[in-house]
C-alpha cells in the first residue's frame, strides 16, 4: 500500500478551550513548571550540600526528585509554548521522543516507588538489619537498575511505532505525544498493538503496585505489634500520606487506559486530558513536601539555615528540634 508518512504532528491540546483562555492556561503551565522543578531542585542540591543527608533514604528521594524534574521538562516547555505561542508543531522523531520519555518517566517513577516501599518495610520490618542490607551502594545500585530498565517496556512500544504507517492525519487530540494518541493516528489495524501497550503498562505498573501493598502490609503489622502509641500514629500519618500520593499516581491511570476495554465506562476528551495531566503532574509538584520536606532531619537543615540568616547559632541541637517539632 502506498502511503506518504507524516513529517510532523500537531498537538492540540484541550479541544474545547476558547483562544482567550490560552494565555492563562500558559501561565498556569509556566509557573506550575518553576514550581515542580523548583521544588524538586531544592532537594537535589540539599542532598549535594548536605552530607548528613547522604544516606540511603535520601538517595531513593533525590532519584524521584530527578525523575519528576525530567518528566516536567518533558511535558511542560512544549505544552506552555503550545498556549503562549501558538506553537502546536512537532517533528515525527520528536513526537516519538517525547512520546518515549513521558513513558519511560511513569514507569520509573513505579520502580522508584517500589523500591522506597522496600526501604521504608526493611527500615520497620527489621530495624536492626536495616544498616547491614540497605547501604549506600545498595541503594545506588537499585536506583541505577531503575533507571535502566525502566527504558525497556517504553521503548518497545516506540520501536513499534517506527515500524506503523503514518498517512494522515496528524492532529494529537491530546496535550503531548502519547501511546494512545499516537495509536489513534496509524493507518492499519491497531488493535493488537493497543493490546501490547495495555499489556506492558499494567504489568509495569500494577506488579510494583502489588509490592508497594504488600510491604506496606508487612509495615502496619509490625507497627501494631512493636511501636508505641507516639510511634504508632507518626508511622501511619506517613504511610497515609505516602498512600494517598500512591493512589493519585495509580488510579487515574487505571481508568485512563482501561477505557477502551468497558464501553459503559466513558470520558469525554477534555476530562480525559485534564485527568491524564492531573496524575501525571500533580504528585512532581508536591513529591519534595511529602516525601521529603516533611522529615525531620530536613526540617532541622532549615531551621539551621534561618538562624545562620539571623546571625544567631543555637547553642544546642535541641533547641533545633524544639523549632522542628513545634512547625
Amino acid at each position: 500500500m502506498n502511503y506518504t508518512q507524516v513529517s510532523e504532528f500537531v498537538i492540540m491540546g484541550f479541544p474545547s478551550l476558547q483562544p482567550g483562555n490560552f494565555n492563562l492556561v500558559a501561565w498556569f503551565f509556566f509557573f506550575l513548571y518553576v514550581a515542580t522543578v523548583g521544588g524538586n531542585l531544592l532537594l537535589v542540591v540539599l542532598f549535594a550540600l548536605e552530607r548528613s543527608l547522604q544516606k540511603p533514604m535520601y538517595i531513593v528521594m533525590v532519584s524521584l526528585a530527578l525523575s519528576d524534574i525530567g518528566f516536567a521538562t518533558v511535558v511542560l516547555p512544549k505544552l506552555t509554548a503550545r498556549y503562549w505561542w501558538n506553537d502546536r508543531s512537532l517533528g515525527f522523531h520528536t513526537c516519538l521522543f517525547q512520546q518515549h520519555m513521558i513513558h519511560y518517566f511513569g514507569s520509573l517513577n513505579s520502580l522508584i516507588l517500589l523500591t522506597m516501599a522496600l526501604d521504608r518495610y526493611v527500615a520497620i520490618c527489621f530495624p536492626l538489619r536495616y544498616p547491614m542490607v540497605m547501604t549506600n551502594q545498595t541503594m545506588t545500585g537499585l536506583t541505577v537498575f531503575c533507571w535502566v530498565v525502566a527504558h525497556i517496556f517504553p521503548g518497545i512500544t516506540t520501536i513499534n511505532f517506527t515500524m506503523m504507517p503514518f498517512c494522515g492525519p496528524n492532529q494529537i487530540i491530546q496535550a503531548f505525544c502519547d501511546t494512545l494518541s499516537l495509536k489513534a493516528l496509524v493507518c492499519r489495524d491497531t488493535s493488537e498493538l493497543y493490546s501490547k501497550a495495555f499489556t506492558v503498562a499494567m504489568f509495569i505498573l500494577y506488579v510494583p503496585l502489588s509490592f508497594i501493598i504488600l510491604s506496606y502490609i508487612f509495615i502496619i503489622i509490625s507497627v501494631l505489634r512493636m511501636a508505641s502509641g507516639q510511634g504508632r500514629r507518626k508511622t501511619f500519618s506517613t504511610c497515609a500520606t505516602q498512600g494517598c500520593i500512591i493512589s493519585i499516581y495509580y488510579i487515574p491511570r487505571f481508568f485512563v487506559y482501561s477505557t477502551p476495554f468497558f464501553p459503559n465506562l466513558t470520558m469525554t476528551t477534555d476530562k480525559r486530558i485534564a485527568t491524564i495531566l492531573f496524575y501525571s503532574l500533580f504528585p512532581p509538584l508536591i513529591n519534595p513536601f511529602i516525601y521529603c520536606l516533611r522529615t525531620k532531619e530536613i526540617k532541622q537543615i532549615f531551621a539551621r539555615w534561618i538562624w545562620r540568616q539571623k546571625g544567631i547559632a543555637p547553642k544546642k541541637q535541641g533547641q533545633i528540634e524544639a523549632i522542628t517539632k513545634s512547625q
